[in-house]
């Protein structure tokens, strides 16, 4: 592939998960993933300012995606299912790129700086939740506990997900581990 076609970005950050996922995340340089995706080491700093933005790619707009699916769900629904359709929402779109997706958590899992970094975000993705639930009107404590086991439901549905190859349906195992949580709750 040349230089001049287009998705350098994409191709970069894809290059960068295979070597990741292939020598692990210290072993690889910008170099090296710039080679990969058939362009240089300068325009791979174009588009990224470190490998850590490279793996990342594609996870910017995240946030804004759980805001917009809670600010949709009915005027009827309790937090518990706004947060249940917002994970749904992020889960169809992630469950799109499963190989991107299984890639990123092996990168991601044998890298304890890049573990930190990951639940960093988890945490400040509840916290926008949270935002996101006071706005339709939830009061505290009760958006942060929703937003926070929202985001536990997704860290488990994620684990089995991406432990199971074969398995197509993270929507579906969100739900699951959702339903999972209601009925302890209930219990």
């Amino acid at each position: 592939m040349g230089r001049w076609e287009p998705g350098a970005r994409g191709r970069l950050a894809k290059a960068a998960l295979e070597l990741f996922a292939e020598q692990g995340f210290e072993a690889t340089t910008t170099a090296e993933v710039a080679k990969l995706a058939g362009l240089t080491e300068r325009t791979f700093f174009r588009h990224f300012a470190d490998k850590r933005e490279a793996l990342f790619y594609g996870m910017e707009g995240t946030g804004e995606l759980l805001v917009r699916a809670i600010a949709d769900a009915p005027p009827t629904a309790t937090p518990m299912e706004a947060v249940d359709a917002a994970l749904h929402t992020v889960g169809a779109i992630i469950q799109e790129y499963p190989e991107r997706a299984r890639l990123l958590d092996a990168a991601v899992s044998a890298h304890p700086e890049l573990k930190e970094r990951e639940l960093i975000k988890l945490a400040e993705l509840a916290a926008t939740m949270a935002g996101a639930l006071r706005d339709r009107g939830v009061g505290e404590p009760a958006a942060s506990l929703t937003a926070d086991a929202g985001m536990a439901v997704y860290r488990v549905a994620f684990a089995r997900w991406t432990s199971e190859p074969g398995e197509p349906d993270l929507p579906g195992m969100l739900r699951e581990s959702m339903a999972e949580l209601r009925g302890m709750l209930a219990a």
